[in-house]
Parts: structure tokens; sequence; C-alpha cells
């Protein structure tokens, strides 16, 4: 047993506070925090419970929403304005887990949970740059299967586990974080880092920085978008490839587009160069496929995931074909 002091905080500002040790974790639903520190991963000298603070959903004038962080995934998912508004987000969200770990897992945390990588986990048997940099990388010549193919480096080719977080990041979702300095937003898409040599920095927090909100902008577009995970089994499995998408198509031509792929990187991976492919363009699988093949066209794959690449470019044409079908 490794001992920590636990405490409530009941607002933000008491929860800064008492997290500002450098050894504190802000504990929500602890769906994964908890598994890490069970497998002696995660060594919080003290866990401050935020779930006491503000859970509210605020549907904005001009369509958007403020999700604050405490808010259970579930709770998001059946929101009515998410569920017309942003389907992707719902529809991502209950693709992940299990109804018993939404039920208790938070988005703030959802956010901020860490790769399953089992060489990750593995800190008795195995190298891993992620626990301690420049250790090395087992998983680049071990099994792989699961590994990424996008945004890697020589020192880490692990996988973001988030469902949710890859539809905010088509979703252009901002992240409000509060911190002991003041606070500050930055896009979704900019809050998790590629590996490059240091594998073990994942965010852009700063030390003591505490997610509060997330803020979904007002879109037309993406009330008419979805998420499609492929996984080796039907539920509670981690995405192969998986992908959370909006189209607008008027008349033949596409209009605007949102396009996020999960299971394939480090962190969401918003698919620009697909995006850019597509606006202007007509809306068939041939188009789709193309812009795709542009998206997947700097993939590297390791000796156990090359198939990822054209299960990427299978389920983003089928996603798009989808929707432009609802279009029509």
């Amino acid at each position: 047993m490794t001992p920590f002091d636990y405490s409530r905080a009941v607002d933000v500002a008491e929860a800064l506070r008492i997290g500002a040790g450098v050894q504190t974790k802000f504990l929500g639903g602890g769906t994964n925090l908890i598994d890490l520190m069970r497998e002696t991963i995660e060594r919080p000298t003290a866990l401050v419970d935020i779930t006491g603070l503000p859970a509210d959903i605020t549907e904005r004038a001009d369509g958007g929403l403020l999700i604050g962080a405490a808010v259970r995934n579930t709770a998001l998912a059946e929101h009515r304005a998410v569920r017309t508004r942003y389907p992707v987000l719902s529809r991502a969200i209950l693709a992940g887990a299990s109804a018993q770990i939404r039920n208790m897992a938070t988005v703030g945390g959802n956010l901020l949970q860490r790769t399953r990588c089992t060489y990750f986990y593995d800190d008795a048997g195995s190298r891993c740059n992620k626990r301690h940099p420049g250790q090395g990388c087992d998983a680049i010549d071990g099994f792989n299967r699961n590994h990424a193919i996008l945004g890697a480096s020589k020192s880490c080719v692990a996988t973001h586990p988030s469902d949710m977080s890859v539809a905010l990041a088509a979703l252009d979702a901002v992240v409000h974080v509060q911190g002991n300095g003041g606070e500050r937003s930055l896009p979704l898409v900019e809050l998790h880092r590629l590996p490059g040599d240091r594998p073990d920095l994942e965010t852009m927090l700063q030390p003591g920085e505490l997610i509060t909100a997330i803020e979904l902008p007002a879109q037309k577009i993406a009330a008419r978008s979805t998420y499609r995970k492929v996984r080796d089994r039907s539920s509670y499995a981690f995405a192969l490839v998986s992908v959370a998408a909006a189209l607008d198509v008027e008349g033949n031509t596409i209009k605007d587009v949102r396009l996020a792929l999960g299971g394939v990187a480090h962190k969401p991976w918003r698919a620009h160069k697909a995006e850019q492919a597509l606006r202007g363009r007509e809306p068939d699988a041939e188009t789709f496929r193309a812009a795709a093949e542009a998206e997947l066209a700097d993939a590297v794959p390791l000796r156990d995931n090359a198939f990822k690449i054209e299960l990427a470019k299978r389920t983003i044409t089928a996603v798009l074909d989808e929707l432009a079908g609802a279009a029509r």
C-alpha cells in the first residue's frame, strides 16, 4: 500500500489551493487514475476530490454549450441539446467503456485519461519512455497491433484512448482551464501533445492547473454528424480506428466538413488534410477515398498494425458516404 492524503474540494479555488502540491492529483470519477494507482504507475502523495464541483451543462444564447468538467459522461451523452445539435458527441461517449464506467467518469477526467498501452502498464517488466523518460519503448519492436500510425516518434508509439475527445476535436471544442496563475482557454486540438522525445509530457496543462469546462461552439454542421468506432469486439474495447465526422452538403457540393480520427495517434487526430481535400468537391465515394488517401499519406506503420492504414481509409469513406446519403 502506498499511503496518500485525501481531501474534498468545495469549489475551484479550494481545489487549486489544495492541489498545488507537486505530487497531488485531482480525482474525478477515478475510472483511470485509481487503476493506475493500483498498478503503481501513478503514485500521488495526495488526492483532491473534485466531484463536488459544478456539473452543469449550460445552453448559450447562440446555441453553443458550456459543459462543466465534473459532468458525468452519461449525463452529457443523454442531454437533449447534445443528442440533437451534436449527435457525434453523444455517439462517441456511448461507444466508450461500459454504462457503469460512463456513470462514474467525468468529462474533464475523460480528456486526461492515459494510454492503455500494455508496456506502459507493465512497470516491472517493460521499458517505457512515458513512465521513465530515456528508458526506451518496448512497444516499437514488441506487440504493437493497437499502436499509432500517425504522429508517433522513436520515443513512443502509444495511442490516446478517449472516444469523447475525438468527437470534441471534430467539433472545434475549447477547453477552459484555471490555475493559481489565472484562467485561460485553448482549443481541444492543442490540449494534447504529440510524443516527440518527451512522451511523459502528455498535455499543455501546467502543474496545478485544473480543467473547469469544455465549450462547444454553435455549429450548424454539427447537427449532421456521427461517430464510428472499429474495434475487436462490440463493447468495452478501445478503438483500432474511429472516425468522428460532420458534413454539410449544398446542392451537389461539399460546403463544409469536420473530421477527426481516434485509435491512430498519441492524441485525437484532426484530419485537416482530408477536410481540405473535401471542401468544394462532389460528395461521392471517389472524393471521400481521395481525401482519406491524402490524410493517411504520412502514416508510418509498425510491424503489427499496417492494417490500420487501409482500415482508416475505408472507415473515413464509409462514414462520409453515410452522412452524404443522409443529406440527399
